[in-house]
């Protein structure tokens, strides 16, 4: 029997290892920049065309490599970080497993350019499919100039996997905006297909947010600061008044690697319960410095998930300096009291002499004294004997004993004769626009609505009693009149008197360049400002007492999250009903008969009215038979 088990070659066993490392053109930029961070670079740029499909190019101007650390690092598992395995427990540095070169070599081809600075000549070496095609001597700059092309030629699988040139260069955005936060000291340029994505200088912590999410952000930053003997963490959380359901910046970093971490999330979360409405969250920029020995990042290909040995004592540490920090600089508003017309009031002095007030006054008055008898003429006669009614002698009959549930030996209760004659709109039969519980109509005349607690239309229907939730009608009609909007001609742009300014992060600004389109359609209208900032000078008619900028943020947030379906309908939908959410009814919004009579018509008018379009009930129907075995 012959063997089966056999050796990879290293061709295909580091395409295997590119799987788990290269997913994206965002992981090649991730690894490339990391790598020039690890080489002591000042200033990196970053170059794609095509969201990287054609090329990736990072320019960096560290300490550079000779001609043998240029080929070697090519090689797998070489590193210049690892020398045994307890170093695995003391990394300071971004990449230590020598895969990323390796892995990204496999899958593309690849040219370096590098020199150090105490070599005249650099280097240039080039490599397609893990194979060197040639090295030679160059003259170049100190550093290293990376250039990667045609990622994925090799593997036709992964590269017909990739998404749309949108979603690809919002991922690089994304991944660029990680490591920008984390050294704020170096600069970072990006392009792409020519155009400056971004451009930030050297500068503090807190410059850097500011100059990659906008100045909007610089007012919502409290600082956190604590110094324990598990763990320093410093940076930023948002103030209360700061959140939002979308479009939220929540970084966690730990020793300068971004993580995700859910349980501290929930850590940070905890200290804002009674303070932010539910379903929001806040922004926060949270820097953990912790000893290696005591964190493992070896747990995820990407390094995205770190595990803690001291979980839960490092949980009790952030929720504690998120409570300080928002105890702390969460400034309480002055209370200004009008002062027109206020009493003088002197300071008390201990050594003057006390004396009354004096006041006229009638030094005869008792107000114990018992009052005069009330005259004939004022005589007021109370309810029950100017209604009572003479009997057929003539004489006024008596109230006391004539009812067993009445003691005779207590005074008469005198109750008004109108506590029972309030004026109620009697229920009236529904319109024949609207169904029963079969779906049949029902004849009548136009219904009377009754609105429970601010938030429920209720209306007697045939079978029963129908209850609709005001504020979801509103959204199902409003999301359908809008998405009308992308089938039919714009809608009217109202001017705002005074334009202001929204500003969306660099993960979103491809995002934003695709639905201007449909955002003009809609009735915005934005102008470019650069720096990923626009004024909105016009919004659409019939759109009040809302938040310009905040909803524009919720809307491309909610399309970039869907934005991995080319469908444009897909898009419709989400700014459709993004705008639905913003412009409806709210829940504890007093409404009038009419009003309500309105929103019932145009809900039964709607292509659905027994759910928004997330899915929620609108309509329910409490049935006859049911109201009758309640009641007995």
């Amino acid at each position: 029997m012959s063997d089966v088990i056999q050796l990879l070659p290293d061709s295909v066993a580091n395409q295997i290892a590119a799987g788990e490392v290269i997913q994206r053109p965002a992981s090649v930029i991730k690894e490339l920049v990391e790598n020039a961070i690890d080489a002591g670079a000042k200033t990196i740029k970053v170059v794609v065309v095509d969201a990287g499909r054609t090329s990736i190019q990072v320019i960096d101007d560290g300490r550079g490599m000779s001609d043998t650390d240029a080929r070697l690092a090519f090689e797998r598992h070489a590193t210049s970080k690892i020398k045994s395995a307890d170093d695995l427990f003391a990394l300071h540095t971004m990449g230590f497993r020598g895969e990323a070169l390796a892995s990204i070599a496999a899958v593309a081809q690849v040219d370096l350019t590098t020199r150090m600075a105490d070599e005249e000549v650099g280097t240039h070496i080039s490599l397609s499919a893990s194979k060197v095609t040639g090295q030679e001597p160059v003259s170049c700059p100190v550093g290293s100039n990376f250039k990667v092309e045609n990622l994925f030629f090799n593997v036709p699988a992964r590269r017909k996997f990739l998404k749309s040139n949108t979603t690809e260069l919002s991922q690089i955005m994304a991944a660029f905006e990680r490591i920008v936060l984390v050294y704020p000291s170096v600069g970072f340029s990006i392009y792409s297909n020519g155009t400056e994505m971004l451009a930030l200088r050297p500068g503090n912590l807190r410059q850097r947010i500011v100059d990659v999410f906008g100045k909007r952000l610089n007012q919502d930053l409290l600082p956190v600061s604590v110094d324990t003997a598990l763990v320093k963490i410093t940076g930023f959380v948002g103030r209360p008044e700061s959140a939002r359901k979308k479009g939220l910046r929540q970084y966690f970093f730990v020793n300068g690697r971004y993580m995700k971490h859910p349980l501290f999330h929930k850590a940070v979360m905890m200290p804002y319960e009674r303070l932010i409405p539910v379903g929001t969250q806040v922004p926060y920029f949270l820097y953990f410095d912790v000893n290696p020995a005591d964190i493992d990042v070896n747990i995820h290909p990407t390094k995205t998930e770190i595990k803690f040995e001291n979980e839960q004592s490092v949980f009790q540490v952030i929720q504690a300096s998120v409570k300080d920090a928002i105890g702390k600089f969460c400034e309480v508003p002055s209370i200004d009291f009008n002062t027109e017309g206020r009493p003088e009031i002197p300071l008390f002095d201990p050594s003057a002499a006390i004396e009354p007030p004096h006041t006229d006054f009638n030094p005869s008055y008792n107000p114990f004294a018992s009052a005069p008898a009330p005259s004939q003429s004022s005589t007021i006669p109370s309810k029950a004997t100017a209604s009572a009614v003479p009997d057929s002698d003539g004489a006024m009959p008596s109230r006391v004993g004539t009812d067993p549930l009445i003691n005779n030996d207590r005074d008469i209760i005198d109750i008004p004769e109108d506590i029972f004659s309030q004026d109620e709109t009697p229920v009236q039969p529904v319109s024949d626009n609207i169904p029963d519980n079969e779906g049949n109509l029902i004849e009548g005349k136009s219904p009377a609505h009754y609105q429970y607690k601010g938030r429920y239309i209720m209306t007697a229907v045939k079978s029963g009693l129908m209850i609709i939730d005001q504020q979801r009608a509103d959204i199902r009609i409003k999301f359908e009149r809008y998405m009308d909007t992308f089938s039919k001609a714009a809608v009217d742009t109202q001017r705002v008197l005074f334009p202001e300014v929204v500003q969306f992060a660099p993960s979103e600004s491809v995002t934003v360049q695709k639905l201007l389109p449909e955002l003009a359609r809609m009735g915005f209208e934005l102008s470019d400002l650069g720096q990923n900032s626009y004024g909105i000078s016009g919004v659409p008619a019939g759109l009040d007492n809302i938040n310009y900028p905040a909803l524009l943020q919720e809307m491309v947030s909610t399309a970039a999250e869907g934005s991995n379906s080319s469908n444009e309908d897909s898009i419709h939908r989400s700014l459709a009903l993004t705008m639905a959410r913003r412009a409806a009814i709210g829940p504890d919004t007093p409404l009038g008969n009419d009003e309500m009579e309105s929103v019932v018509n145009e809900l039964f008018a709607c292509s659905n009215v027994n759910y928004t379009p997330d899915g929620k009930a609108i309509i329910c129907i409490l049935p006859q038979k049911d109201i009758e075995q309640l009641l007995g």
